[in-house]
């Protein structure tokens, strides 16, 4: 059974930086795409950046240039680097992945760790 645990949540203030980390495990083979998604509370869940297994990448136009995403196809790991971060990041952030699983691809999610930007 898959299983996705993140970590590297807390507080921060302003213009500050967090590392969110997210460790896969129980797969038999890689991940087509991994990623992170955040909620704020009354906000739907919101894509914030990807990466496929080739290292295509994609994000959210309000972290680009702030957030880098990364990916480790042999530890089936994935992180996130936030930059310059702002009071308006603050939300649950998941690790997601998907893989094929019977000719579709299906999604995986972790348990959601709190980023908050507050003074």
């Amino acid at each position: 059974q898959v299983q996705l645990v993140e970590s590297g949540g807390g507080l921060v203030q302003p213009g500050g930086s967090l590392r969110l980390s997210c460790a896969a495990s129980g797969s038999i083979g890689g991940f087509y795409r991994m990623g992170w998604y955040r909620q704020a509370p009354g906000q739907q869940r919101e894509l914030v950046a990807t990466v496929t297994d080739g290292g295509t990448t994609n994000y959210a136009d309000s972290v680009k240039g702030r957030f880098t995403i990364s990916r480790d196809n042999a530890k089936n790991t994935v992180a996130l680097q936030m930059n310059s971060l702002k009071p308006e990041d603050t939300a649950v952030y998941y690790c997601n992945a998907m893989k094929w699983v019977g000719g579709a691809l299906r999604d995986y999610w972790g348990q959601g760790t709190q980023v908050t930007v507050s003074s």
